[in-house]
């Protein structure tokens, strides 16, 4: 063997040992970034199963020292969050599904060349995302003219579209060569077969990716319950159900009642806690299915404007 093949391969090696290093180091960083991640929601879940008096005492808790149970007691006393479990998923799926439908043919026919006023609507829906009018006049809007007060419709539409979803499918199916749709209606097709047939397939990873916006939307929805749903509506979203629980345990702590029974009894801090266990729970663990399509998605329909 030469010595400049022996150089050849010497300098193979050492190049294979560095990328071996760096790919390790790689992998040994994003490792301590995840369980810095999820260190949070663990200690979450720990306390959650901690008495009051530990959590007083000693602070949050990984592994809780006293488990009980009375938290997720406390809250799902009565099975009033398992009907808002029932509205929530409710919502989520009606609202994604629709609103998905909404934003894709919408991107779509603001992305075609022989579309005439696509310019003056996109600008339309831009200057939309820059200035609003208030709350007042949207209350007044909702309650007034459409006539949405205690109606779980106050609370499914205005969360079905926005326009920064909107611009993210249209930068998305940009992507998407426009012969694609000249040879649809070459072969006799009309744009609803386009839409369905030919453009659908192809932008899974925006549909996966804006269908994760709108259901972490919907899921975390509150601020319309509380705008638009009174004390006549039985059954609210999870979120402003949770919410009350908790407001419900702080008023109880502080009132004249709360003086009869040890603080330490009222599970006030540890309710908080499984208030967020119960919440994030479901979504976090729908995440994993859509990832390879999010990141994908959220990618190629960021480049271009």
């Amino acid at each position: 063997m030469t010595k400049e093949k022996e150089e050849v391969i010497s300098s193979n090696i050492k190049i294979g040992a560095s990328e071996k290093f760096v790919r390790g180091l790689g992998y040994v960083i994003v490792t301590i970034y995840a369980l810095m991640c999820i260190f949070p929601f663990l200690l979450i879940i720990g306390t959650s199963f901690s008495t009051e008096a530990v959590i007083r005492n000693y602070g949050v808790q990984l592994f809780p020292k006293d488990f009980t149970l009375k938290a997720y007691e406390m809250v799902c006393r009565g099975g009033l969050i398992w009907k808002s479990y029932i509205l929530t998923i409710t919502l989520t799926v009606v609202g994604t599904f629709v609103g998905l439908l909404v934003i894709a043919m919408t991107g779509y026919a603001l992305q075609r060349k022989d579309y005439p006023y696509r310019n003056a609507i996109s600008f339309y829906i831009y200057f939309t995302s820059l200035f609003s009018a208030g709350l007042a006049p949207y209350y007044l809007m909702m309650t007034q003219t459409y006539h949405l007060k205690d109606s779980y419709f106050a609370v499914l539409l205005p969360l079905l579209m926005s326009p920064w979803l909107i611009i993210l499918m249209k930068n998305f199916i940009k992507q998407i060569p426009h012969e694609i749709t000249e040879s649809g209606k070459i072969d006799g097709a009309n744009d609803v077969a386009i839409f369905a047939k030919l453009i659908l397939p192809m932008i899974k990873p925006a549909l996966a990716t804006i269908g994760l916006f709108l259901a972490l939307g919907y899921w975390n929805e509150w601020y319309q319950s509380s705008l638009f749903l009174s004390s006549k509506v039985d059954v609210k979203p999870l979120q402003y159900t949770l919410y009350e629980v908790v407001n419900k345990m702080d008023a109880l702590k502080n009132s004249v009642a709360g003086q009869y029974v040890t603080v330490t009894d009222l599970p006030t801090e540890s309710v908080k806690m499984a208030n967020a266990v119960l919440a994030t729970g479901p979504i976090v663990l729908l995440y994993p299915f859509v990832q390879k399509y999010f990141i994908s998605g959220i990618t190629v329909g960021a480049v271009k404007g």
